[in-house]
Parts: structure tokens; C-alpha cells; sequence
């Protein structure tokens, strides 16, 4: 491996302008307008594949945007790792927030700023470093690889899970390894073990055909802004326990093991609510901060919007309201089992005087696995040996719908094996990555796949 983690330290500043390159297309999956940059980037990233020593590499067309695969197979006797990530971004605005222009990446203090840099962009471009390292090196890989990459993540993966199942002799592994997800915090390196779900609506309430002058009509109708909010008043008790009949029926809860865990990371809530701006944190009586957000089921208003919202007034008594509302899961809750008792609850809560339309936008199931076996055990003393010291293993409050799929379609089991940071700003402007942490990222994830070559070499 030494002749590997020299080339690597090597080439590292070459990495860094490739990145750049990377990072420059604009690959917004949710807009429209940016169809054929999304293409562009799938175009790169397949010949960035090919670039570093894969074979077969492709363009596979979807319904959306494409999914790009290319594989080396030549370790005979050696396990397949399946590996996942996603080349689209999330949408810029507010643009005024970006201390730089989101698609000319910058590097300031010792971190890379653009669109995509963290999420997932260069958390997936660290693999291709990686496996360009072993094949320029050692003209081969010591596992078998396959690489499966989608620029639908940012909008749900709508055509992921077909593909997937139209495909499974294609993409036959041992193990799936996915960078998509952050440390526990600077200085800890951590490996995420599981990953809350999401069930996701939005609600419409209608009251009338039209605006209407709130002076004529006011106190004729039932407004549906003040509808809308005395429905979403009704999802929660005040200690943040969700009243949705059933709610918590298939929740799993915490081990002790766990709960013990969880108690020695590095964690202060007193801090965690100064760096949040936080007046004080809440959340569901009777759990910690990190058991609410790593082990506990939510629901939570995503968007509203109703009425006249522009400066000045206008007494208007609004037509329509409408909010975007999440669920996030934990094992063993069922998305559409979820969506049943939530329509359920609503049109149990909702009053008769409105007309209200609950539609379903996407979800997808939580995911977990046993820290303990041999391919985490394997990504853990990679990240050892790449960070200089042994992680931490954690949930994730975030959702990866297509873990549970590579379980449930093909039987396998997933690393995460992320170097993002929580204050990554993902999602936000002025999103970054570390690049200390990516470049022990690249050493780790080149350690990685022989670690995981010796599971085989030690059965």
C-alpha cells in the first residue's frame, strides 16, 4: 500500500484543480433549465471513470437523468463492491448568501466552497482518486468494482429503484459502500450505521373560488390560512410526542448499548444550541438531542404559503393555503403505512368547512445495519489507518432511501463511509468540504478496498 499513499500525496494538488473542473457544472437536477448541464456532468463523470481504469463505462438513460456505470472485474476470488453516489446538486438560491459564486469553486482556509463540493460531488470524486491510485500503481484493483452513479438523488431518485430492479445480475456485489454522509464533528471520523426514512406531503386547503376583501367577507368563511394552521397545531403535543393515530407502532427503540454509546461521543448540547442560534433546543420529552435526531421519529412543516406576503398591506381573506410537511423514520416504520394513517389523521383533524387535499410526494424506508460486521469492522480500520485514528459509529438523522433498495433488491449489505462535516452547509449557500479530510478520505478509501480484498483471503 506505501507505493498507493504516495501516489496519492503525490498528486494532490492535481486533485484539487480536477475537483474544481468537477464542481464548475452546474448539474441542478431539480430545474428544468439545467437538463443539458446535468447531462454534462454525467458525460465527465463517466469519462473521468474511464479516465482512472474502469471498463465498460455508460450512459444509462432514464426517464430523468441519466445513471452512469462502469466496472473493472478482474480479482478473481475477491469481493464486488458496489459503489454509489449521486452527481447532481441541489438548487443555489438564496444566491445573495454565497460569499463566492457556487460553480467557481474556491478554496479558503483549508476548504474547498462550491455547489456540490461535500454532497455529493467530492465525496464520490475521492473513490475515483483512490481507484486511479491502485491502477496507476498496480495496473489493478485488489477487489472487484462496480460504480453506479444517478443525477436524480436531489429530487427523490425517482428511476433509481426501477433501474435497480431491472438490473440485478448487472450490479451482483458483496458489499455496498456509499460517501454520502458526514463525521460525527472535526476531528472525529465517524461511520454511520443508520438512517432515518421519509414520508413527504404537501396539503392544500381550499375555502373559496377567489381572494376575497376580508372586510365584506370576513367571519362568513372559515379562512383556510388559519385552517391550515390549526390542522398542522394538531400534529404535535406540546413535548413534541406526534399525535398521529399509530404513529409509533413499529418504532424500534434504542439499545442500551446504544443509548450507553451515544452518551461518550463528544457532544455538548449547550454548544450544539449556540452554533444552531437557537433561543433553546426542543424536541420530543424524555430523549437527548442526539437520540431525537438519530433515533426518534418526527414531523415537521417544511414550506407555507398562503395569502398576500409582499410589503405593505392588503386586507385580503386568502382562496388556498398550502404546506410542505416531512416525516422522518426510524426502523421499523413503513413509509406507506405512514402516508395511510397521516391522510387519515388530517381528514380526522381537518374541519368540514374547507376543502383539503393531501397528496404524496416522495419517501423512502429507514435503513440499519450491525456495526459489528466485518465489512464495517473493515471500513473502520481503513479510516484508522487514513485519519490517524479509530472512528466513532453513529445514526444519521438524514435519509438515503436507496440503502434500504440495495437490501431489500439485492441482498447487501452498506458501508457509509462519509468525510463531510455537519457545518458542510449542505443544501445552503457557501457549501464546503474539508480538504484534509478529503485527501485522508482518498487514503482511506484506497485502504478500504484492500481491507475488504482480506475478509475473502481470511474466510
Amino acid at each position: 500500500m506505501n507505493k498507493v499513499i504516495d501516489f496519492i500525496n503525490t498528486n494532490r494538488d492535481r486533485y484539487i484543480g480536477e475537483l474544481k473542473t468537477y464542481l464548475a457544472i452546474p448539474s441542478i437536477s431539480a430545474l428544468p433549465e439545467h437538463k443539458d448541464d446535468v447531462r454534462r456532468a454525467a458525460q465527465w463523470t463517466a469519462e473521468e471513470l474511464t479516465r482512472v481504469g474502469l471498463e465498460h463505462v455508460r450512459l444509462e438513460d432514464t426517464p430523468g437523468h441519466p445513471i452512469v456505470y462502469g466496472e473493472w472485474l478482474h480479482a478473481e476470488g475477491a469481493p464486488t463492491i458496489l459503489f454509489y453516489g449521486h452527481y447532481d446538486v441541489q438548487p443555489v438560491d438564496p444566491l445573495d448568501l454565497w460569499e463566492t459564486p457556487p460553480f467557481e469553486a474556491t478554496v479558503r482556509d483549508g476548504e474547498i466552497y462550491a455547489r456540490g463540493a461535500a454532497d455529493d460531488k467530492g465525496q464520490i470524486f475521492m473513490h475515483f482518486k483512490a481507484i486511479e491510485a491502485h491502477m496507476k500503481q498496480n495496473g489493478r484493483l485488489p477487489v472487484n468494482m462496480k460504480v453506479l452513479l444517478e443525477g436524480e438523488e436531489e429530487v427523490g431518485s425517482e428511476n433509481l429503484d426501477d433501474f435497480i430492479r431491472a438490473h440485478k445480475d448487472l450490479l451482483a456485489a458483496d458489499v455496498v459502500v456509499i460517501s454520502d454522509s458526514p463525521m460525527f464533528e472535526r476531528g472525529v471520523p465517524s461511520i454511520c450505521y443508520g438512517l432515518r426514512g421519509l414520508a413527504y406531503f404537501q396539503i392544500d386547503v381550499r375555502g373559496s373560488n377567489s381572494d376575497l376583501h376580508s372586510g365584506s367577507f370576513g367571519g362568513a368563511l372559515h379562512n383556510p390560512a388559519m385552517a391550515l394552521a390549526q390542522i398542522l397545531a394538531a400534529m404535535k403535543e406540546k413535548n413534541g410526542r406526534v399525535r398521529i393515530d399509530g404513529f409509533y407502532d413499529d418504532v424500534v427503540e434504542l439499545t442500551e448499548e446504544e443509548r450507553s454509546a451515544w452518551k461518550q461521543l463528544p457532544f455538548n448540547e449547550k454548544q450544539y444550541q449556540r452554533e444552531l442560534g437557537a433561543p433553546k433546543l426542543h424536541g420530543e420529552a424524555g430523549y437527548s438531542t442526539l437520540e431525537r435526531i438519530w433515533a426518534r421519529p418526527t414531523f415537521e412543516v417544511n414550506g407555507l404559503l398562503s395569502g398576500f406576503t409582499g410589503e405593505g398591506a392588503k386586507t385580503v381573506l386568502p382562496a388556498v393555503a398550502m404546506a410542505k410537511v416531512s416525516m422522518r423514520l426510524v426502523p421499523n416504520q413503513d413509509p406507506d403505512k405512514i402516508a395511510e394513517q397521516f391522510e387519515a389523521y388530517v381528514k380526522k383533524v381537518a374541519p368540514k368547512s374547507v376543502e383539503v387535499t393531501v397528496t404524496r410526494m416522495h419517501g423512502g424506508r429507514p435503513w440499519i445495519t450491525d456495526y459489528h460486521n466485518d465489512y464495517v469492522q473493515a471500513a473502520s480500520r481503513a479510516i484508522e489507518q487514513g485519519f490517524g485514528q479509530k472512528p466513532v459509529f453513529n445514526r444519521e438523522g438524514g435519509s438515503i432511501p436507496v440503502v434500504f433498495t440495495f437490501q431489500q433488491e439485492l441482498g447487501l449489505p452498506s458501508v457509509l463511509f462519509g468525510v463531510g462535516l455537519p457545518d458542510e452547509n449542505a443544501h445552503a449557500p457557501n457549501e464546503k468540504l474539508d480538504l484534509g479530510n478529503f485527501h485522508n478520505g482518498v487514503i482511506a478509501s484506497a485502504i478500504l478496498y484492500e481491507e475488504i480484498a482480506r475478509i475473502a483471503r481470511r474466510a
